[in-house]
């Protein structure tokens, strides 16, 4: 193929998404805020193409300047920037066993509105629960009214999801096989029927969401397994800051890993799983387990060190496989990680093959709560991050993107391996 020189716009245009991830990326790693000047220097373009990038920002809505700084020497101030607060939105759902919800995002990262039901799900109609969570979608709109415009929505769903075709193949644990989200949404929720919603693995968002809060301006972007359970257990790879889900999206499913006399990881490690083997009801709920634990209940103990045992053994298997010695607990692992990431350590250490040269470390989500529903929001913020040009405000001739956004034709999208997480919001 002939190689072509690239025009002037594309270069600005590249130039523009460069310097706005740079402004927002010290930001989502609550970071001091840089000025024109920082970023010229952490760019390396020219501070006049710098100052003449960030006006364009901010006048399009998509950076804010700070009060000017104290000068430390002889000059004028440097103006420090941020993200602005409500300009523009993306909404984030999930859909799980025991709940579902939406979560509002801005590009500064704040939510901006939020609603969760707490239900049981499990052998719950597609239908009925897609149509409870269209309600809670227009009402958050409904919310937003007169504020930020909408870039767009993304649901995360706790099984297979075809990105061919974005039918929703298999969430076992609400019993739902053969799904077409989208279709039932966009019958449910003028919205979605607008903004057909990203579809994605709640694992894998959530890993995105956590990749996001362990970015470190300057610095190496983040390798990582996520493992997550709640009452399934699911897990994400991210490589680079880059999120690998598999040709199909498929990969992460280590809940289905066989680890003890024929049983899975999610009937030895999953939430219930737990809970049973420490003589608790499901419906106690994870509280309760974690108050046997603090009492120091022999059950319980012995409950917590075998699913440790099990998940590091799980676990072993991934980083033999993938050469990721870092582990993150999400979700109920997280709470329960006092407990749970001695056994996990001591299972990897013995049988990871490269344990002697890339010691395997576990560490606790850094992630704010439910955070698949922020991932799903940092997916479609993400697209702002990556081309800002189709953003941008023009006071005098608004913005094509404004909420509602014209339908789609074709299949629903879907989140795809190797996609960049975004480095603000």
């Amino acid at each position: 193929m002939r190689a072509t020189a690239a025009r002037q716009a594309s270069l600005r245009e590249h130039n523009l998404g460069l310097v706005l991830r740079t402004v927002l990326e010290v930001r989502a790693a609550h970071q001091p805020p840089r000025s024109r000047a920082d970023v010229a220097a952490a760019t390396g373009l020219a501070k006049a193409t710098v100052s003449a990038l960030v006006d364009q920002l901010v006048a399009g809505g998509l950076l804010a300047e700070l009060a000017p700084a104290a000068p430390q020497r002889a000059g004028r101030p440097a103006v420090p920037l941020t993200a602005p607060t409500g300009t523009l939105a993306a909404i984030g759902a999930e859909v799980n066993v025991d709940y579902l919800g939406v979560r509002a995002l801005d590009l500064a990262g704040t939510v901006l509105d939020e609603r969760l039901t707490h239900a049981d799900l499990r052998g719950s109609a597609p239908d009925e629960v897609l149509s409870m969570l269209g309600t809670l979608v227009e009402q958050s709109v409904a919310a937003l009214a007169g504020g930020p415009r909408l870039v767009g929505t993304a649901l995360a769903l706790p099984g297979l999801v075809d990105r061919t075709t974005g039918i929703l193949r298999l969430a076992p644990n609400l019993g739902w096989r053969d799904v077409d989200v989208a279709r039932i949404l966009a019958q449910a929720s003028p919205t979605l029927a607008a903004n057909p919603p990203l579809l994605a693995n709640e694992a894998d968002l959530a890993a995105r969401a956590e990749a996001a809060a362990r970015v470190v301006p300057g610095g190496d972007r983040p390798s990582f397994v996520y493992v997550s359970g709640e009452i399934g257990v699911g897990a994400a790879l991210v490589l680079d800051g880059a999120l690998f889900a598999g040709r199909h999206g498929w990969a992460g499913e280590v809940g289905h890993i066989v680890v003890a006399e024929g049983r899975t990881l999610e009937q030895v490690a999953g939430q219930d799983a737990m809970l049973s083997a420490a003589g608790l009801s499901a419906d106690e709920g994870l509280e309760a387990l974690v108050a046997a634990a603090d009492r120091g209940e022999p059950r319980a103990g012995h409950a917590l060190a075998t699913a440790g045992a099990a998940l590091g053994l799980a676990l072993a298997n991934v980083v033999n496989v993938i050469d990721v010695s870092d582990v993150v607990l999400g979700g109920t692992y997280a709470r329960l990680a006092r407990w749970l990431t001695e056994p996990v350590l001591v299972a990897m250490r013995d049988r990871v093959l490269a344990a002697p040269w890339a010691e395997p470390r576990v560490d606790v989500a850094l992630a704010a709560p439910l955070p698949a529903m922020t991932g799903a929001a940092l997916a479609q913020l993400g697209r702002v991050l990556a081309d800002p040009v189709d953003w941008l405000a023009d006071p005098a001739e608004p913005a094509d993107h404004s909420e509602p956004v014209g339908p789609t034709e074709g299949a629903a999208p879907t989140e795809r391996g190797g996609a960049p997480v975004p480095a603000g919001a």
